[in-house]
């Protein structure tokens, strides 16, 4: 680990995550993911939005952009759009992700632009003080419902599969090793990829809520988390309030980019 760090990481220390955040363990999963396929640091962008997670971008030894919130997409976008042949990899948050950025995480999906977007999914905004996001559950005491959410939680797999995303997966802080594996696979799939990162946040999220100090919450994680392979073999009964992990979806659609390049040669061949 630590030539990783000393071959991936900027020596920004002290971090800004809080004690117990789990977002250095999703960090770590995308380094590891990027050093098992052996990327060229100098062929992959790492673009990120505001927030929590989007703060990672900050600390990883690549061509980076901190963007505007919820912009991140559009950012990453033109960035493949004007090199396809990078490696273009987005950091988000529920918030940033799926509320002022929700209308460019579906639209990107539509357009299977190759991207690998890893969202950490802690269920609340954590930099700016504990706000429900869309991906919030059902009830959830946050600083904005001291009552608790009366709104239905995005199921982000399932909407990023019906916009179009052509490889979905999800894995957790807990189970490190797998979310390592189901990032490497999306990086490595020829389209828009989107990997759900399980977090916790003890201190915005588990404070208001009671679900315990960090180690309480990576053992919800464990206990709640369900592999596909282990899904198959269970009724719907005993599948309640648990939580697929590992590859949910992958299919074969046309790429965006290589798409846009068929139109410019066709224009280039028409002029002539």
């Amino acid at each position: 680990m630590e030539k990783l760090i000393e071959k991936y990481y900027r020596p920004r220390l002290p971090h800004i995550w809080c004690p117990g955040c789990g977002n250095g363990i999703v960090t770590s999963s995308i380094i590891k993911a990027i050093d098992k396929l052996g990327l060229d640091q100098d062929k992959t962008v790492i673009v990120s939005g505001i927030g929590c997670s989007s703060r990672a971008s900050g600390y990883l030894n690549f061509d980076t952009v901190h963007s505007l919130h919820g912009r991140a997409l559009p950012v990453a976008t033109g960035i493949k759009l004007a090199d396809p042949e990078l490696n273009v990899i987005v950091i988000t948050g529920d918030g940033d992700g799926t509320a002022i950025g929700g209308n460019h995480f579906i639209h990107t999906a539509r357009r299977n632009i190759n991207l690998t977007v890893i969202l950490f999914n802690n269920n609340i905004y954590g930099m700016t003080g504990g706000q429900y996001s869309p991906l919030t559950p059902t009830d959830s005491k946050a600083t904005t419902a001291p009552y608790g959410t009366l709104e239905r939680a995005f199921d982000i797999a399932e909407l990023a599969k019906a916009a179009g995303a052509t490889y979905v997966a999800r894995g957790t802080a807990f189970h490190a090793n797998m979310l390592v594996d189901v990032i490497a696979k999306g990086i490595s799939h020829d389209g828009f990829s989107l990997i759900e990162a399980v977090t916790q946040c003890p201190i915005y999220f588990g404070r208001q809520n009671k679900k315990g100090d960090a180690s309480a919450m990576l053992k919800t994680q464990r206990d709640n988390a369900v592999t596909v392979e282990a899904a198959k073999k269970l009724s719907p009964e005993q599948l309640e309030g648990k939580f697929k992990i590992g590859v949910l979806h992958q299919s074969e659609a046309p790429e965006y980019t290589k798409q846009y390049q068929a139109i410019i040669d066709r224009a280039q061949k028409g002029a002539k």
